[in-house]
């Protein structure tokens, strides 16, 4: 593992990017869009110039080789996946089709190196990143991905592959309030900078998050909240509300840790259904979204 390297997976115009850029790491991100690639790569001109910054104008794929991306007039809403391509069409975004270059993250690994720390946001493909990361012996030590919204049953996909991954320690991170963050003073990672994360911006990482790292049980029970939200505030349908999976797959593994996670949220589920609406809106609460960010375990 370099400990001097960030993965950005997602690089967007690279906001992300040159937040870990001017705490002193090295980055490599990747951005399938083409024309966000090279406004990204003007606007970091210095970093990459330097070295510091490389840029893949690339898609995270299953397999190496051509694939469609869906480009929408909201560019973070961009994807590989047709079936949120059309989600996003349906609610009103104009969306083209173009092709570009796929690669599987394990090629990344391969040609870069093992990050310290790997971001993950394009859009219902993060997972793809951490299958990639399954053959691999060495593993970054903090990894964030943007958890599905739609889904709850792919929430609990993406634990499944982090605990097989040995990640046992996560913080759930709310985006839409990423603007309180505050950096600590001195340090926790990198070298200090003054900085204001704005309004999509992934935020702080690693021992500079806000809040205590908690068990797959409590990160499951927090999602059941969160997903509460979504269904009592009309966020998105939860037609998907399932745990009938996760119980009878975790039920017929033996590891513990997973096993106990099923317990546990089949037990808190009909107590977390009787929240009202009321009582949301009382308590000022927005379904937002959110970061799942994960420890590998020592």
């Amino acid at each position: 593992m370099r400990q001097d390297l960030i993965y950005d997976i997602g690089l967007h115009l690279g906001a992300d990017s040159e937040f870990y850029l001017k705490k002193g790491f090295n980055v490599v991100g990747v951005e399938a869009d083409p024309a966000i690639a090279a406004k990204a790569a003007d606007r970091l001109k210095a970093y990459v110039d330097a070295g510091r910054l490389t840029i893949v104008n690339k898609a995270i794929a299953r397999d190496e080789g051509p694939i469609t991306f869906f480009v929408s007039d909201v560019s973070e809403n961009s994807t590989t996946d047709c079936e949120w391509a059309e989600r996003n069409r349906n609610l009103g975004a104009s969306i083209s089709e173009i092709t570009v270059p796929g690669i599987p993250f394990h090629r990344l690994l391969k040609e870069y190196g093992v990050p310290y720390y790997t971001k993950i946001d394009i859009e219902r493909a993060d997972t793809l990143c951490l299958e990639g990361l399954l053959g691999n012996a060495d593993r970054p030590k903090y990894v964030s991905l943007e958890s599905s919204k739609v889904s709850f049953d792919d929430v609990v996909n993406e634990f499944c592959l982090l605990q097989k991954l040995g990640y046992r320690k996560y913080k759930i991170v709310a985006q839409h309030r990423v603007e309180e963050q505050r950096l600590p003073n001195p340090a926790r990672e990198g070298q200090f900078i003054e900085h204001l994360f704005t309004h999509g911006c992934s935020g702080a990482f690693g021992r500079e998050l806000p809040g205590e790292w908690i068990s797959l049980e409590r990160a499951l029970q927090a999602y059941m909240r969160i997903f509460q939200r979504y269904r009592t505030l009309r966020d998105l349908s939860l037609s998907s509300f399932s745990l009938s999976r996760f119980i009878r797959e975790a039920e017929a593994s033996r590891r513990a840790p997973v096993a106990s996670a099923a317990t546990v949220a089949r037990k808190a589920l009909p107590s977390i259904r009787k929240v009202k609406l009321l009582q949301i809106i009382k308590a000022k609460m927005s379904a937002g979204w959110y970061d799942t960010h994960a420890m590998l375990e020592e």
